[in-house]
């Protein structure tokens, strides 16, 4: 394909447009890596050889030649974000929404869907005796705003057409024809776009600071290295809206004068890495990256680097240096990457939300993007919320939205009937708040004032099932082992918290270590090199201060109220609830069940029993017994 002028770009939009609007049926599979996991590409596969065995026409792209308008366009989509549903088919034009679709049901949504036009009621979403056929009708969708989202789930990742079709690269157009360096970076601020990495620092703030720097050789960098427990927004949106993320670093070039941008992803996410790929070479085909973009006489082109998987190389300096093929250590700042990053040169380092915004901050208008959001804290949020939460998935929301929305409304609520407990934020360096805090709004400065922060923008739900000293040292656990090691009050204070928190959890803490947590934690955050060592000790901090209880159960009782600490609780066998079926001995793996001489009224055979000396207390009994017999005490 030619190499595009601006009214070549313009020409092909307008095309792709007008291709998009003349679609008859469109299949769109969910190809987010969470359903390919659940076999959604299987169900395309099949899909689409049924269809075309049956004799319908059929596409793949937007641009399929001699396809026709009536031909059935399957498409590879981003994550809809209603993962716990998974796998997801959404057809085209109906709106019609399939959950937790198998291969097996493809005959029948091709016999009574594609072919009779009638809905599948079994695999439609259901809540309260209530079916939702269309997937904008789902109360999990109803409170989101899709910015950064606005094209996964909704269109073929892998198509640069569609892309265009929903008005891709006019950002860049605008910024490229219409306005200058500084101009740009006004636009970016004011829209009041804060990065969504984690610091919050205003994102136009820090491309002006790059843009002033002596000219010379400059980059931009997409910190694509997303190693929060849980995390997977950064990932979907490389799967879902790559080119979002392109354009947005192509926009950050031109602002700062750079010609040159990387893109440092973790080499786990594997279809992230290849839809980048696809969305990489099918611009540079089109001469949207490379020399003399669209004869402006603009120079702009991109790599990919790998990360190794080690959570240190999210902190932007550390990331700087992995790039750079040094050790991912974090560098002692000032000076700051916009002075001297990547290779010494002046450097934008922003997260992929962040870049992902800012084609729709240029094509909307600060205006459109700043009318979402609180004083301080403007646009949407993308999360993801898991933990226990019925509505596990991707969501995105505005500014503001309170813990409380967001838990009930868009997540359902804790499955099972369950008391909340906390809500985890910000990862490993984020606090655990409580359900006093479930009206707050979700912002910056909110979550920060109340022990907590945004950060990237995981967010775990924890019930009255969940021990919050337990849950303190797997964070602290985590941070140890991703210590670079590189200072002393992180790679040690760490370490001595874990030794404490371990202490406690196996029955042999002391009152003086709660003293002793709350004076190590003040000495790694006033002390740590990085935000990682800064910020390390917040889960330990949170939890002591919202259920220090829970401390002090474990210490003077030896008592785990949750049932989760294995030193502290035991297997029990209710006698008169066993049936002596005997399925629990065969599932031990310590020969650790006996039989007994009891057989309860009602029941034919002698009831089983737990040897306390002998359980490994693995749980393999409890997972196992169909009359709910066995329990924690």
């Amino acid at each position: 394909m030619s190499k595009l002028t601006r009214e070549a770009l313009s020409a092909r939009r307008v095309q792709a447009k007008q291709l998009l609007a003349a679609e008859g049926r469109e299949i769109l599979v969910c190809a987010g890596t969470g359903c390919i996991a659940g076999g959604s590409m299987k169900i395309y596969d099949y899909l689409k050889a049924e269809c075309e065995r049956r004799g319908l026409k059929t596409r793949v792209s937007l641009r399929h030649e001699g396809a026709g308008d009536d031909a059935i366009h399957f498409k590879k989509s981003g994550c809809h974000g209603f993962c716990e549903m998974g796998p997801l088919l959404t057809i085209e034009p109906e709106g019609i929404l399939y959950t937790h679709v198998k291969v097996e049901d493809c005959d029948e949504i091709i016999e009574k869907t594609i072919l009779g036009g009638q809905v599948v009621d079994r695999l439609l979403y259901q809540l309260n005796g209530v079916a939702y056929a269309r997937h904008d009708e789902i109360p999990f969708y109803q409170k989101q705003q899709r910015v950064v989202l606005e094209n996964c789930g909704t269109t073929d990742a892998e198509d640069m057409d569609e892309y265009l079709a929903h008005d891709g690269y006019l950002a860049f157009e605008k910024a490229l024809f219409e306005m200058t360096g500084e101009e740009i970076c006004k636009e970016v601020l004011d829209s009041g776009l804060r990065g969504r990495g984690g610091a919050g620092f205003p994102a136009g703030r820090k491309w002006d600071s790059v843009r002033r720097q002596p000219e010379g050789k400059k980059y931009v960098v997409c910190n694509g290295d997303e190693g929060d427990p849980g995390a997977f927004m950064d990932r979907s949106i490389f799967e879902g809206n790559p080119l979002a993320v392109i354009e947005g670093m192509m926009i950050a070039g031109y602002a700062i004068g750079a010609h040159e941008g990387y893109f440092y992803i973790r080499a786990e996410y594997p279809v992230a890495v290849q839809r980048l790929k696809i969305a990489i070479a099918q611009a540079r085909e089109a001469g949207l990256l490379g020399k003399n973009i669209l004869s402006s006489g603009f120079d702009f082109d991109v790599h990919i680097r790998l990360g190794a998987g080690a959570f240190v190389c999210g902190e932007e300096t550390a990331l700087l240096n992995s790039i750079e093929g040094k050790r991912g250590q974090p560098r002692p700042r000032p000076p700051f990457p916009a002075v001297k990053g990547l290779w010494q040169k002046p450097t934008i380092v922003n997260n992929v939300e962040t870049l992902a915004c800012v084609p729709y901050i240029l094509r909307e208008g600060a205006g459109e993007f700043n009318k979402y959001g609180t004083e301080k804290s403007k646009g949407t949020k993308v999360f993801a919320l898991g933990g226990k939460i019925n509505n596990v998935g991707l969501v995105e929301i505005p500014m503001g939205t309170t813990l409380r929305e967001l838990i009930y409304d868009i997540g359902g609520g804790i499955p099972g009937g369950k008391k909340f407990k906390a809500i985890q934020t910000g990862g490993p360096s984020g606090g655990c708040l409580t359900e006093e805090f479930l009206d707050e709004p979700i912002d910056f400065d909110t979550l920060v004032a109340k022990g907590s922060m945004m950060g990237s923008g995981g967010a775990i739900v924890m019930d009255e099932d969940n021990c919050m000293v337990d849950v303190a040292r797997f964070y602290l656990d985590f941070i140890c082992d991703e210590s670079c090691g590189k200072c002393t009050p992180c790679r040690i204070g760490t370490k001595r918290m874990l030794e404490i928190l371990t202490r406690i959890t196996e029955g042999d803490g002391t009152m003086h270590d709660l003293d002793e947590l709350e004076e190590l934690a003040g000495i790694v955050k006033a002390n740590s090199l990085c935000a990682l060592g800064q910020t390390s000790a917040n889960p330990v901090v949170s939890t002591l201060k919202h259920f220090r209880q829970e401390y002090i159960d474990h210490i003077v009782d030896r008592n785990c109220t949750a049932k989760v600490c294995k030193n502290l609780m035991q297997y029990h066998i209710r006698r008169d609830a066993c049936a002596g079926c005997g399925l629990c001995a065969k599932n031990c793996p310590a020969d650790a069940i006996i039989r007994t001489d009891y057989t309860a009224p009602g029941k034919r055979l002698p009831a089983m029993e737990i040897v306390a000396a002998k359980c490994v207390k693995c749980g393999a009994c409890m997972a196992g017994c169909k009359f709910h017999a066995i329990e924690k005490i």
